[in-house]
């Protein structure tokens, strides 16, 4: 009898084993661990007064186009986040993205949600495939739609050579809510701090809302001193800190 309940508590020790691990292999490590790994990015620390805008979702060929204007009116760069299907179906807006020298990044081909690990590297490599094929660019930022990912997707996306990018926690304008201009406005103007990375989106539905904010957001924050940069150059900003405070 009591060998049976030896055997019995070995198999129930080895089963919550093989679940913890197992559990543990896609639980999220939290940003403190990648942000030390060099692996994602929410936003930086810094006294520069620099930001990151951010557009996801696009291209569009009328939302998009409007915020180009609107960039180049106040010599503000940005990086877009894009998906692979609408880069094909609008390749003149990439184009114009790249020559204007915003930051093209990797948004999914199909603007999945999945998690799973073949997906994701199917989805990398198409829409890495159709940026390369419009502009003679590899793209090296990736963002997860929604902001979801697990350990496996991370692991996946960093081994492929790219970064993930996120965005702080507090520039979550939600603009694709439409909640109105006043409230992305006021998102952005009364929570932008030097290295903030601010979330927007250029397609996905109506995007009107963001482009009036925009046109009220840029010669603020363009009036505050804040100088406009894509992603890439605030992690070289970053590293530069890093290598002065050392």
């Amino acid at each position: 009898m009591q060998r049976k309940y030896i055997t019995m508590f070995s198999i129930f020790i080895v089963f919550i084993s093989v679940f913890y691990f197992g559990y543990k292999s896609y639980a999220d490590k939290g940003r403190h661990y990648y942000e030390e790994a060099g692996q994602v990015v929410w936003d930086i620390q810094t006294s520069e007064k620099v930001v990151a805008i951010t557009f996801d979702d696009g291209p569009d060929q009328k939302y998009t186009t409007d915020i180009l204007d609107l960039l180049a009116q106040y010599e503000a760069k940005a990086t877009f986040f894009i998906v692979g299907q609408y880069a094909e179906k609008y390749p003149e807006v990439v184009l114009r993205q790249y020559g204007e020298g915003h930051e093209i990044a990797n948004h999914t081909y199909t603007h999945t949600r999945s998690q799973s690990v073949q997906r994701i590297e199917e989805e990398l490599k198409k829409t890495n495939e159709t940026i390369y094929s419009i502009t003679g660019f590899r793209p090296t930022l990736f963002r997860p739609v929604g902001g979801q990912y697990t350990d496996a997707m991370i692991n996946t996306v960093v081994k492929n050579g790219y970064t993930v990018v996120m965005w702080s926690w507090h520039q979550d304008t939600e603009d694709w809510k439409n909640p109105g201009v006043s409230k992305i406005v006021d998102k952005v103007l009364k929570g932008t701090k030097p290295g903030d990375v601010i979330l927007f989106h250029d397609a996905g539905g109506d995007r009107s809302q963001t482009v009036k904010a925009l046109e009220e957001i840029l010669p603020a924050l363009k009036n505050q001193g804040y100088e406009f940069i894509t992603i890439s150059e605030l992690i070289e900003r970053k590293k530069g800190s890093i290598s002065k405070v050392s």
